[in-house]
């Protein structure tokens, strides 16, 4: 099965899996994946995340989610740039989400940051989600 959308794939079964309360859920790897879970788990978002292999020998992501008392730590994930239409933001134009209590992640020339860290190196790209 192909997907149009594996980033928002993902999120969406992050977001399902807070609803849930449940607190590991599977999704196919990617390295881009990857550099987003990385983001996610510096930010305090996600306890952290594991690659295991599947039956069919295809690699899996386990993602460990967060809670805090009873409540999920993401409030809300919206992917922000789609396929059919990509938003881009220079380091002027992206502003706060949530008056800085969120973040926005961003792929820039220097990888997957969030916008905080695109502010410190002075750079910008393409807003992939935002995340409360």
């Amino acid at each position: 099965m192909s997907l149009t959308d594996p980033l928002g794939d993902m999120l969406t079964r992050i977001r399902n899996g807070q609803m849930a309360k449940m607190p590991v859920v599977e999704c196919p790897s990617s390295r881009f994946r990857k550099h987003v879970l990385e983001v996610l788990q510096r930010e305090g978002y996600i306890r952290g995340y594991s690659e295991s292999q599947e039956r069919g020998g295809h690699p899996l992501l386990e993602i460990e989610l967060k809670y805090h008392d009873g409540q999920g730590c993401i409030r809300k994930i919206d992917r922000v740039s789609k396929p059919g239409r990509r938003v881009y933001a220079g380091i002027k134009d992206f502003g706060r989400v949530f008056n800085g209590l969120g973040i926005s992640i961003l792929s820039t020339p220097h990888g997957v940051l969030s916008d905080n860290e695109a502010r410190t190196q002075n750079v910008g790209g393409e807003i992939l989600c935002r995340v409360f």
